[in-house]
């Protein structure tokens, strides 16, 4: 009963933490959006969301307000990490450029995040661990986030990609390109084991985009997560208790849209 009561109407204050990172060798900010009565809680949730730049746009507070109301969600500790002008190199899959060589400082992306944030945030709440840790992201930001939970199993427990960057590959259409060999992200989860333990959430608008690889008829947006979660099932994850994907009708490749996704998955995250 304490526990419904202490989310019921709970408050939520606004941090910001720099960090300075010898990885990414810049100053790191993440704005912090931290429950009101932390200190009274023994254990939290954590999620780290990328693109952090976009806090305000996403309207990720007035989300978690109405959530914590309504009794949905436990409470969580959000750490939304800025990204900057670096962004396309950061963010990728780590130690697989993609054939422009973007996403060349993913390794040490990942290294930020694994050896810099989480001691950090675990420090600043006075844990050791987290209850439940998530990392989401947007578009490119999204294909980090999955990158970085799947390559880290013993750290998170649920990804969730936001019009995810899955088309993200290693040669140029024009350059040989082999939808089964060379779309990074689906080579690197079929190529390793399954890693017990985790979930994936995706997302896709039927308006992300209007480039057709194959003219089939579907947009790459669709057909690349599609095919992931196809991957995924195939290395032994359910397709009802291990994955969720939400199709959005006319959903758009921007903010707006993933903010009207953004409830379904934080419930889906950290449902009570």
């Amino acid at each position: 009963m304490y526990y419904q009561e202490l989310t019921r109407g709970m408050a939520i204050t606004d941090e910001v933490l720099t960090i300075h990172s010898t990885f990414l060798n810049r100053e790191v900010t993440c704005s912090l959006l931290v429950p009101e009565s932390l200190d009274e809680l023994n254990k939290i949730s954590l999620l780290l969301l990328n693109d952090g730049q976009e806090l305000e746009n996403l309207k990720l507070k007035t989300t978690l307000e109405n959530l914590y109301n309504n009794q949905q969600i436990v409470p969580v500790l959000v750490a939304a990490i800025h990204a900057n002008e670096e962004r396309i190199q950061e963010y990728g899959v780590s130690g697989t450029p993609d054939f422009k060589g973007r996403g060349s400082k993913a390794s040490a992306y990942t290294s930020f995040i694994t050896q810099e944030l989480l001691p950090k945030l675990q420090e600043l709440v006075g844990l050791k661990t987290f209850n439940n840790i998530a990392f989401a992201g947007f578009s490119l930001g999204g294909l980090s986030a999955l990158d970085i939970v799947w390559n880290n199993p013993q750290m998170f427990n649920k990804a969730g990609a936001f019009s995810g960057s899955f088309w993200w590959r290693s040669k140029d259409l024009n350059d040989g390109y082999d939808e089964a060999q060379d779309r990074i992200m689906h080579k690197m989860i079929g190529q390793k084991k399954h890693q017990p333990g985790l979930k994936f959430w995706f997302q896709t608008g039927t308006k992300d985009e209007t480039a057709d690889r194959n003219h089939n008829g579907i947009i790459d947006s669709l057909d690349d997560t599609v095919d992931l979660i196809k991957t995924l099932r195939h290395k032994g994850y359910d397709a009802w208790k291990d994955i969720q994907y939400l199709e959005v009708v006319n959903g758009q490749h921007n903010i707006e849209t993933w903010s009207k996704a953004m409830p379904k998955f934080l419930r889906w995250a950290f449902s009570k």
